[in-house]
């Protein structure tokens, strides 16, 4: 039942961060509002705190959820997984530094818009984390089959 239930969180968890970053594309069209910059500031901390999550559960899933670690650490197939994880993390952090900084600005003028310049630039990442998210459900999906086990 430990099994099924940390497979359940890490995929509601997986398909909840995908929305996340639709919402946070969808919202960086045109010029943006100061309850814009507000949402997208809620929205990337759950972006964050939903990473993390995945995160955990999916090292609980290594640790205690059936195949034991060694099935996982021994497969190329998980660290190509964990990669595109990571590569995600490392798109995010521009887009992250951004809001922050636009909602730090919206504390000094209440009327704060971002530059063009600046949506078009966080959109833009956005969008290339949108490019390689769906590695992870398919290097997920193509493990569960036994690729990678030689």
């Amino acid at each position: 039942m430990t099994y099924l239930g940390l497979a359940i969180g890490h995929h509601l968890l997986v398909f909840s961060l995908l929305g996340i970053l639709v919402a946070e594309r969808a919202l960086m069209v045109g010029r943006l509002s100061p309850d814009d910059v507000r949402r997208l500031g809620s929205l990337d901390g759950f972006y964050g705190a939903t990473a993390a999550g995945i995160l955990v559960v999916g090292f609980l899933r290594v640790y205690f959820g059936g195949k034991g670690a060694d099935f996982f650490f021994a497969n190329p197939i998980f660290w190509a997984k964990i990669g595109a994880f990571l590569l995600v993390a490392l798109l995010s952090i521009v887009p992250t530094i951004r809001i922050l900084a636009w909602r730090r600005a919206l504390k000094s003028d209440h009327a704060f818009s971002p530059p063009p310049d600046q949506i078009r630039s966080v959109r833009r990442f956005l969008g290339y984390e949108l490019m390689v998210f769906p590695l992870i459900p398919i290097f997920a999906a193509a493990m569960a089959m036994g690729y990678g086990l030689g």
